[in-house]
Order: structure tokens, then C-alpha cells, then sequence
């Protein structure tokens, strides 16, 4: 089954404490698209300038990517710049031109409308709305926000958590949309807004995923190097829409759900090894796979007397 990825397309600079990119290719839909598109079919919504560079169309086409709802219009790409600090947990916005995005409305293609999975990547919550309002045929629907929404479109986010079924957001949003300082009194404290499902991303400490009545934490997948953290939680969230989608079950569980925070974790760490989505331009399923099994076994332990 196809996944709808709807979200920001951005052209990046980047500043680490050992490297410094401009021009890469990034934002929300970019890196969550790439992801999903290892296990499912991907029709990706976004907005681009007339200076988007073709090698990035080409990337979302080797992909096998659907663009029939990429819109290309005059104008420039949306642009953001920003800085690491030396533990690559703190980063600075050094500046952010919305350019096309600003204006940006997402028009659904038929085919779009009728995708069974849908991931509203980091965009207003309104504009995240107005996705739902033009999808006919979801049947899972998953939303990524950030602080920034939270502190200035709250009333639109909490209309939207009363129709998605799953919110994947970070620590610190989730204690800042709940005011709790525990993380699981916020995960149970967001399931009570509306979505059946949570998860909170906690960085290089993993993931913690919300039921009714279930809790699962997932750790991260341990790196000896990381270049670059940009994207890492879209990459999360598409490799997890992408699994759920390739498994197409008649009802999401908290069984299937586990399963995919761990592939999301693992497309997140090949993510952070380059700029970009540099290293995910150079891994295949063999790959994914191996790390997989290597996540399981390091997670998976039997008592012995």
C-alpha cells in the first residue's frame, strides 16, 4: 500500500563543530519520503521554486517517489540554515527564508487522495488539516509537529489530534504541550487528546511508544559517528509509515507498532552518518536488514537462572 508524505522541501545549509555543506537538499517530506520509500510506494506533496536543482527531482525519482503532487512553482525554495554544537543535540536557526513555502496549499492529486497511510510531516497544523480534509481513503493517519506550532497554532494542533491516530513528537514538545515534566505522564497525558498512538523521540536515547494499555521504549541504534542530525526524526517517521504501510494489516496494533519504531530508529541512524541524505542514497534493503537484526539481538535478552 502507498504512503502519503506531506510536508516542507528545502534547500539546507549546514554547520557541524568539524563540517560546513550549503545548498543540500532537505526538509520534512524530503527525508521522510526517501525513508518510507524502502518498504512502500510514496506520493510526496510539497512545493518547490524554479531554482530547485533537477539532481534533487532526479533522487526522488530513482526513489521511485510519485511527484504528480510536487508543485514547481516561480520563485525561490524554501531555505533554512543552521548550526551544531559539539554534542550534536543543541542546534541553532541561523535563518529561515519560507520563500514559496509560505504560500504553499497542498492539492491532492486523485491517486493521492485515495492512499490508505498518510504522514503529515512537520508543517502547520492547519495546512495538515486541510490534507485530511482532501483524503478520501486514509486508514492510519500519522502527524509530526514541533515547538514552534505548539507555541503559536495550539488550537490548530489540538483540533488535529482529535483526527489522526498516531503523534510523533520530541521530548521536549511533549512536556511542552502537556506541562508535564514526566515523559509518561505526557505520553498518556497527548493519547488522552485524540491519537490511539504516541511515540516520543528522545534523540540519541531512542523512543517511547503509547497505547491505552500498552508502553514500549526502543533505544537508538548506537553510532560511533554522526555528521549530521538534520532529519533524523522525519527519517524516523518515514521509515515507520513506510513498514506499517508494507505490512497493510486490516487494523494497526501496538504489535505492528513496535516493530516499525525499530525500523524507523534504524533508517534514523543511517540517516545521521552523512550530510543530507547522503547515506540514504547509498543503502539498500540488505542493508536495513542487517541492522535490524543486529537492533533486535542487541535489544533482546532471555533471564537465565
Amino acid at each position: 500500500m502507498s504512503v502519503l508524505v506531506v510536508g516542507s522541501i528545502a534547500l539546507d545549509s549546514v554547520k557541524t563543530p568539524v563540517e560546513a555543506h550549503e545548498n543540500l537538499l532537505g526538509g520534512s517530506a524530503s527525508y521522510a519520503s526517501v525513508a518510507a520509500s524502502f518498504f512502500s510506494p510514496v506520493q510526496l506533496i510539497g512545493v518547490v521554486g524554479d531554482d530547485f536543482p533537477k539532481e534533487h527531482i532526479d533522487l526522488f525519482g530513482c526513489r521511485g517517489i510519485d511527484l504528480e503532487g510536487l508543485q514547481v512553482v516561480p520563485g525561490k525554495t524554501f531555505r533554512w540554515s543552521g548550526e551544531y554544537q559539539w554534542d550534536f543535540n543543541s542546534r541553532e536557526t541561523l535563518s529561515v527564508a519560507l520563500n514559496v513555502f509560505e504560500h504553499f496549499t497542498p492539492k491532492l492529486p486523485q491517486a493521492a487522495s485515495n492512499a490508505p497511510y498518510v504522514l503529515l510531516a512537520n508543517i502547520a497544523p492547519g495546512l495538515q488539516s486541510h490534507v485530511l480534509d482532501q483524503s478520501q481513503g486514509a486508514r492510519f493517519v500519522i502527524a509530526d509537529t514541533m515547538d514552534l506550532w505548539i507555541n503559536i497554532a495550539k488550537d490548530d494542533l489540538l483540533a488535529l489530534l482529535r483526527r489522526v491516530d498516531m503523534l510523533i513528537l520530541n521530548d521536549s514538545e511533549a512536556r511542552q504541550l502537556t506541562g508535564e515534566t514526566s515523559l509518561i505522564r505526557a505520553g498518556s497525558a497527548i493519547r488522552r487528546l485524540g491519537p490511539r498512538f504516541v511515540a516520543i523521540k528522545k534523540g540519541e536515547h531512542g523512543c517511547l511508544l503509547f497505547s491505552e494499555d500498552a508502553f514500549f521504549s526502543c533505544g537508538a541504534y548506537p553510532l560511533e559517528d554522526i555528521h549530521d542530525p538534520t532529519g533524523a526524526g522525519d527519517a524516523f517517521a518515514g521509515g515507520l509509515a513506510g513498514y506499517l504501510a508494507s505490512l497493510n494489516p486490516e487494523e494497526v496494533t501496538f504489535d505492528h507498532l513496535r516493530k516499525a519504531v525499530v525500523y524507523g530508529s534504524v533508517l534514523a541512524s543511517f540517516n545521521v552518518e552523512a550530510f543530507s541524505l547522503g547515506r540514504l542514497q547509498q543503502i539498500g534493503s540488505e542493508e536495513i536488514a542487517q541492522r535490524y537484526d543486529t537492533f533486535r539481538r542487541m535489544t533482546h535478552f532471555e533471564l537465565v537462572s
